[in-house]
């Protein structure tokens, strides 16, 4: 195995162990039905967000490591769009989706008894919306990444 098919192989791998907790991580809190088990479906998504931020962060590393390798990689369109929109994905953490899970996570701090606060259905919608945005766009470079339509 070359160098080169190490790295496909750890990138495919980052792909399934980042991406795939990272399309759940909405399911683990949208079924809860009271404070108990809302808290303790963010505990868990919160222990999925580490295989996305660990797989996420391999998957940028060895993606530009193969582009370093194959320069003919940044001529391609797929892959050069991947990379732009892996990067916007990226950014989605600090700059929506942060802003919107921090709130969430004092009100869920602070709540008390087994109802869930009203206000945290108008919250989640918001962060969901943002959550399920960046999964459309990691599914657009999946699909880019199998393809290699241009």
């Amino acid at each position: 195995m070359s160098f080169y098919e190490l790295l496909i192989f750890i990138h495919i791998f980052s792909a399934i162990v980042g991406m795939g907790p990272g399309f759940m991580m909405i399911l683990t809190v949208s079924k809860a039905s009271n404070l108990t088990e809302l808290k303790h479906s963010y505990r868990i998504r919160n222990q999925l967000h580490i295989f996305t931020m660990v797989g996420g962060t391999l998957l940028l590393i060895t993606g530009l490591l193969m582009g370093a390798i194959n320069n003919s990689l940044f001529h391609q369109g797929w892959y050069v769009t991947s990379l732009v929109l892996f990067l916007i994905a990226l950014a989605f953490g600090p700059l929506l989706l942060s802003p919107r899970s921090k709130p969430i996570k004092q009100l869920l701090k602070s709540a008390e008894g087994e109802e869930i606060p009203a206000e945290y259905e108008e919250m989640s919608k918001k962060l969901f919306f943002f959550e399920r945005l960046e999964n459309l766009i990691f599914l657009v470079i999946i699909a880019l990444m199998i393809l290699k339509p241009f």
